[in-house]
């Protein structure tokens, strides 16, 4: 059986339930455990056959805590099993939801030390009753200028959900050989 981190590291909370997703289908053959990235220095990566890290975006960035993270613990993150997913509003846009087309994918690749083995991008939500004032704003913003939804009042969810369920498959895929 094998035993799986995943990491997360989440501004609103998608990514976070992303990872549930990915854990509920590992758990079916093998044992997964979530953590938020805040809590990696308490954790034991040499316990896990796998390792993924998902991360959201925000105002076009990942999280300096990402790169930290990675950074400190490459050399284990590379002799696991091991993938990288992002989650970002810009991946609504088909012409933008993979890999080789969503742009934070790419920045991340080109900033990161790690060149994980599987990676993923999946959209992310938008929830405006939830923002404070300047996220609300800016977030509209950027949603007008691109396109977006810009009702303050909704909520608007852009994952495929299909599309998490067949990256946790395809990385139990991996563990399996």
């Amino acid at each position: 059986m094998f035993k799986t981190l995943i990491l997360y590291s989440t501004v609103d909370g998608q990514t976070q339930e992303i990872c549930k997703r990915i854990s509920d289908t590992l758990k079916k053959t093998g044992d997964a455990e979530i953590f938020n990235i805040s809590e990696a220095s308490k954790i034991q990566l040499s316990q896990y056959d796998g390792f993924i890290l998902g991360a959201s975006i925000r105002y076009g960035k990942h999280r300096s805590d990402v790169f930290n993270f990675i950074k400190k613990n490459q050399k284990t993150i590379n002799i696991k099993k091991n993938a990288f997913f992002s989650v970002n509003v810009v991946a609504r846009k088909p012409e933008k939801n993979s890999p080789e087309t969503n742009p934070y994918m790419q920045k991340f690749i080109k900033l990161s030390v790690w060149q994980p083995e599987l990676l993923a991008v999946f959209g992310g939500k938008i929830d405006y009753p939830k923002y404070g004032f300047i996220d609300k704003f800016m977030i509209r913003l950027i949603m007008w200028i691109t396109k977006g939804p810009t009702n303050t009042s909704g909520t608007f969810e852009f994952t495929d959900w299909d599309k998490v369920d067949h990256f946790a498959q395809k990385f139990n895929q991996r563990l399996e050989n």
